[in-house]
């Protein structure tokens, strides 16, 4: 298991936002170290790679979105799918791993990335009208949400810096069921699920945890 590639992004202006300062998720692989820390709290802090541009923090970013996670077997798989080429970074991620069933991951599953940087596990990314603008395919989130293979979200609870082709180990994985392609269904086709989530405690995405104890409150 390990890193493919290290990606980060620039602010750019593209027709499919209308966010005054554009875009950063077509990402890019970089060369050498790249800078990992936690960012601060949604809404202020951004990515938490250096050089990493998040543009819209209301949605994107901050402690809990730190980092994003894509295995390169996932994007294996569209490319065959679509019929084209998709290189490392062309889903907004921040890491391309190999070897690493990503959307398998346990929520608070914690990866060891080279000898400085621990990360541990906390949502799926969901599709958005930016993503669907970047890819340019028809019913592209729709598709993306049948797949249920989302990649990660990481939070950073020890800094340090990674780079291409840094090994991963898995050093800790929790008691729970709870993995990343349940939490994606819990949050988006089957919301029935969504109690189960709190199983996951306190590495859950905070924002989730909080939407889900609010749908408890409500539908028991």
């Amino acid at each position: 298991m390990k890193v493919l590639s290290v990606n980060v992004g620039r602010a750019q202006s593209v027709p499919y936002t209308d966010h005054p300062q554009g875009t950063g998720i077509d990402k890019r692989p970089v060369e050498g170290p790249v800078r990992v820390a936690a960012p601060g709290p949604r809404g202020i802090g951004g990515s938490g790679l250096a050089g990493d541009v998040i543009c819209s923090k209301e949605h994107h970013g901050g402690d809990d979105q730190a980092v994003y996670a894509v295995a390169r077997e996932d994007l294996d798989a569209w490319e065959r799918e679509l019929g084209r080429p998709l290189r490392d970074g062309m889903f907004g991620e921040n890491l391309t791993t190999r070897g690493l069933d990503v959307s398998g991951a346990l929520i608070g599953e914690r990866w060891r990335i080279g000898p400085e940087v621990l990360l541990e596990v906390t949502s799926g990314r969901i599709p958005c009208a930016t993503f669907q603008g970047h890819l340019g395919e028809k019913r592209w989130a729709k598709r993306f949400t049948e797949r249920g293979a989302p990649g990660a979200y990481l939070r950073v609870i020890e800094p340090g810096e990674i780079r291409a082709g840094d090994p991963v180990d898995i050093v800790h994985r929790p008691e729970h069921d709870v993995t990343v392609a349940l939490y994606f269904r819990a949050v988006t086709t089957e919301r029935t699920l969504m109690p189960r989530l709190l199983t996951a405690g306190a590495a859950l995405h905070s924002g989730t945890a909080t939407a889900v104890r609010e749908y408890v409150k409500k539908y028991g």
